[in-house]
């Protein structure tokens, strides 16, 4: 069976919950951490996927954190 788009989907939890088609982006995580900035501006077009970014830095640095740590199971990022 074929993975289905995630067209419209801005939600991390629901983009791994419902094993949507995507790429791992997760080691945009690590980069966040060894930059160490105060602030970052995220410049990109529409339907780039910024919101899903920010979504999937959401669950990854939440308090909630031993509760989403399956969303980052075999991934880059582990």
């Amino acid at each position: 069976m074929k993975k289905a788009l995630p067209i419209g989907v801005d939600d991390y939890r629901r983009l791994k919950e419902n094993n949507y088609y995507a790429v791992d982006k997760t080691l945009l995580i690590e980069e966040f951490l060894q930059r160490q900035s105060i602030v970052t501006l995220i410049t990109r077009p529409r339907r780039f996927g910024k919101t899903l970014n920010m979504s999937m830095l959401y669950y990854f640095f939440s308090n909630k954190e031993k509760e989403n740590t399956y969303l980052f199971n075999n991934l880059k990022i582990t």
